[in-house]
């Protein structure tokens, strides 16, 4: 991990004296994800599939970003971005899953998933006119958390993550002269000794005014140990946003 992000900060470092934006540009918006779950959570070796043993469905998902970009050469733009999902559901167990309690074969149970992560991205516009390419390195603040508790019973299974995880960001998008329409892609990923993060997006775009549009299919895959417990699961599907910059 280490050496990929001293790799992107040094080619970060060779694209900053000749990337940058004209003028100060500020921008936010809000969209909704309507994300479907599956993979495995595992704790001491015992392990769960979230999709087909708990039967998790999305219940609440936010997102939010934020960005600004300037003039000054060589200080990077900066991005603020949040994601939140969290699901519910009830399912019974293929396996015994737990570590100090456990949760026995065959047993109903109610789950809850939280996922939150809040990203701090660092970039620069190397290209900025019908076509725009930023690159930058992101800082995610991850953490997650599995409860499986049973329904006829007192016992409680957590399994937890908590990181904060370097990653390369690469976000393109090509727009269409005199329409105000353009299409792209951005994305988040880092891959490290058995541990890997991907998130990406691929969108169309309209903007009139200051309002922005957006609509596109988002793909967020976690693949993380901490500890004794580790997530592996992926989360997809449809979004649409609604921005406006300035």
């Amino acid at each position: 991990m280490r050496k990929l992000m001293l790799a992107v900060g040094g080619s970060l470092i060779l694209v900053a004296p000749m990337s940058q934006a004209d003028v100060v540009g500020l921008g936010a918006s809000v969209s909704y994800w309507d994300s479907d779950l599956s993979g495995k959570a595992a704790t001491n070796n015992d392990v769960v599939d979230v999709e087909n043993d708990l039967n998790l469905d999305n219940d609440t998902n936010a997102n939010a970003s934020l960005y600004v970009e300037h003039p000054v050469p060589v200080l990077p733009n900066v991005r603020l971005n949040y994601t939140l999902v969290q699901q519910s559901g009830q399912g019974e167990l293929g396996a015994d899953f737990g570590d100090i309690t456990t949760v026995g074969t065959g047993v109903d149970v109610r789950s809850d998933l939280d996922l939150e992560q809040l990203d701090f991205t660092f970039y620069y516009e190397v290209l900025d006119n019908w076509v725009n390419l930023d690159l930058g390195v992101t800082a995610r603040d991850l953490s997650g958390e599995l409860v499986v508790q049973e329904i006829q019973g007192a016992r409680v299974n957590r399994t937890e993550v908590d990181a904060v995880i370097p990653m390369g960001y690469l976000a393109a998008r090509f727009d269409l002269p005199f329409t105000g329409v353009s299409v792209g892609a951005e994305g988040n990923l880092i891959s490290y000794d058995g541990d890997s993060l991907h998130d990406v997006n691929a969108f169309g775009q309209f903007e009139i005014a200051l309002v922005q549009l957006r609509a596109g299919y988002r793909q967020m895959s976690i693949d993380y140990e901490d500890g004794d417990d580790r997530l592996d699961v992926e989360i997809g599907g449809p979004f649409v946003s609604a921005g406006v910059t300035f």
